[in-house]
């Protein structure tokens, strides 16, 4: 089974050995890991708006092709999930394929929240933060419990890790191996 790796890590200044390292984490757990950079990285120069466009095509190409996702959810540039990452989640949800995220942050999402909102204040006063005891929105550990029947995998230990740290990923791996009747 073909699992494509979404998330943010094609911004990591070492993306080529992240994506590596995850595939071959992957096939130790009998999937077959797709990372978007594979078929992009040869989409390097020409004007910006085509290569946007061309990085969204292979990307949906590349999600055609697989059976499954597997996201990391870790909080990126901001208290959420990558906004690109939370479009392809939906996108296999949609579909009705398995989904299966995790996150190296162990901080519940109201606690993130609070902080951005007092790091920025919003624009408008007494904005209320969400606050259900989750990792993330309600709609994103929602759209995994769905997707996949298991909840995000997050640090069993309650310790965040590195945004580029593996174990949990691996954890996550495992798990998505096991419920798929791969090990």
């Amino acid at each position: 089974m073909k699992a494509y790796l979404a998330g943010p890590d094609v911004f990591l200044p070492n993306a080529a050995q992240n994506a590596a390292a995850k595939i071959k984490i992957c096939a130790a757990h009998g999937l077959i890991g797709k990372a978007p950079l594979e078929d992009v990285t040869q989409i390097s120069t020409g004007p910006p708006a085509d290569m946007w466009r061309a990085i969204f095509r292979k990307d949906i190409e590349m999600m055609e092709a697989c059976d499954l996702i597997i996201a990391n959810l870790t909080p990126f540039r901001g208290a959420s999930a990558d906004a690109g990452t939370l479009v392809e989640l939906g996108w296999f949800l949609g579909r009705q394929k398995p989904v299966f995220g995790y996150s190296n942050c162990a901080a519940l999402f109201s606690e993130r929240s609070q902080a951005q909102q007092a790091a920025v204040p919003d624009l408008i006063a007494s904005v209320a933060v969400e606050d259900f005891g989750l990792p993330d929105n309600l709609m994103v550990p929602g759209a995994v419990e769905l997707g996949g029947g298991l909840s995000i995998t997050l640090p069993p230990d309650g310790l965040t890790r590195p945004f580029d740290a593996l174990d949990i990923f691996e954890i996550c791996v495992a798990q998505a191996a096991r419920r798929l009747g791969l090990t």
